[in-house]
């Protein structure tokens, strides 16, 4: 069974640096314009509580996925790092650590969750749709081809919506 954590001890917050190093590995394209390496550095930093969360995805005792939410203005957030290693994805885990993070930007009293993606991450495009998410202009600097950026109107959204997947992990 897969279940969400706040990462807040130092282990937890290195597993979720850790989890963010595979996911820049991942990319075709360098993060430096998001300043990448101090985000690191200050983990938990942007994404500390009570304004950000970083969460980790754990099946038993092992670290599988992360997302982590930010301020950007008194009311809307910004959800980053969404990863997933690679051989639990296909079962849910995304859609759990989506729902999760929405369910806390809620919980702060956010209006609006922000993120951007890039037009070949298909199946994370297809995630944020299926949630409710949709495509906005560009609401921050993004110089890779093909970026694309979502909002999702979280005063739409009923904590039911955000907690009905859980029961099918």
């Amino acid at each position: 069974m897969t279940s969400i954590i706040h990462a807040e001890t130092p282990l937890q917050v290195n597993q979720a640096r850790v989890l963010f190093q595979d996911y820049a590995a991942s990319l075709d394209f360098d993060l430096c314009f998001q300043d990448f390496n101090e985000e690191l550095r200050n983990l938990p930093g942007a994404y500390a509580r009570p304004q950000g969360c970083l969460l980790l995805a754990q099946e038993n005792d092992t670290v599988i996925g992360c997302v982590a939410m930010r301020p950007l203005e008194e009311t809307v957030c910004e959800m980053k790092r969404m990863y997933v290693i690679p051989r639990f994805r296909g079962r849910g885990v995304g859609r759990l650590l989506a729902n999760a993070v929405i369910a806390e930007a809620k919980q702060y009293g956010y209006q609006r969750m922000c993120l951007d993606t890039v037009s070949s991450m298909a199946t994370a495009k297809a995630l944020y749709k299926s949630l409710g998410f949709r495509q906005i202009p560009p609401y921050c600097h993004n110089p890779i081809p093909g970026a694309i950026y979502f909002e999702l109107n979280l005063t739409r959204i009923s904590h039911e919506q955000c907690q009905k997947d859980k029961k099918n992990l």
